[in-house]
């Protein structure tokens, strides 16, 4: 079988980190989808064995959590009987940021329950190497899964939001304002002024934009949940390494100390793909 070369593969993955489906990257570069696939599958692959192995001893002070939601195969109201609840329907990704760094240690796809929210937490747990302040929103699964990953050696808080009853704007799709916000201490003593969930929000909207599968609206959700692992894997891993952010002047990577140059897209492909 023919093997792409390392500037062409480069290529298909720029090209999907940028928030390009598999079929308009097929159109964009005349390589099948098929063969895209299986190069995205193979990077991400590369990629979660690249941040398990990078993301260690991480001395981050503070830690927002969130978590957003996707689906594989089928939204979850049209799931038959038959189907296997842990491969198809709603998928969510746990995801944890360093908002000073803003680097991105964990993240974990499963569903929206305390065994997610526990194995999350727990990873998430022995990255770090010093006592943090977490901040997260109101998911009652937080606070046992916290428990259970840090005892007592934590600082946390949660910050929850109040929506206005119907969005002002016209239809449907107009996202409701923000009337209020309450903090609150959940164990540790936590910094008021730093109990937010802000900046990790924000993230899921760079995850919308960079993930194709993650767009709402489209035809472009994933078929498998290897392919979803895959693509979220692959978007962190770039977005670690190599993506240059303008508020802290270098990839978070850089700045939390995990790497001491901003990665090409050479490299990070070169690093997760065989030659």
């Amino acid at each position: 079988m023919n093997r792409l070369n390392l500037a062409r593969r480069t290529q298909i993955i720029n090209a999907l980190v940028e928030g390009n489906s598999i079929r308009s990257t097929e159109r964009m570069y005349d390589v099948h989808r098929d063969t895209v696939m299986r190069l995205m599958v193979e990077a991400g692959t590369g990629c979660k064995a690249l941040m398990d192995a990078e993301m260690r001893d991480l001395t981050c002070k503070r830690i927002q959590v969130d978590e957003i939601w996707a689906y594989v195969a089928k939204k979850q109201r049209h799931l038959a009987a038959n189907d296997d609840r842990s491969r198809v329907g709603d998928q969510w990704t746990f995801v944890a940021l360093d908002p000073d760094t803003k680097l991105v240690p964990a993240f974990r796809i499963g569903k929206r329950d305390l065994g997610s929210a526990t194995a999350f937490m727990n990873d998430l747990a022995e990255r770090l190497t010093n006592r943090v302040q977490l901040s997260s929103d109101a998911l009652a699964a937080y606070v046992e899964a916290t428990e259970d990953a840090f005892g007592a050696d934590v600082d946390y808080g949660q910050a929850v939001k109040f929506y206005e009853a119907d969005p002002v704007g016209p239809g449907r799709y107009s996202p409701p304002h923000v009337v209020r916000q309450e903090k609150s201490v959940v164990t540790g003593r936590p910094d008021p002024d730093h109990i937010s969930t802000s900046l990790i929000e924000r993230q899921n909207l760079t995850m919308r934009m960079s993930i194709r599968r993650f767009t709402r609206l489209t035809n472009a959700f994933s078929k498998k949940v290897e392919n979803h692992k895959a693509a979220v894997a692959l978007h962190f891993t770039h977005y670690n390494f190599v993506r240059w952010h303008r508020t802290i002047r270098c990839a978070p990577a850089m700045a939390a100390g995990v790497s001491n140059h901003l990665w090409s897209m050479e490299e990070l492909v070169e690093r997760t793909t065989a030659a």
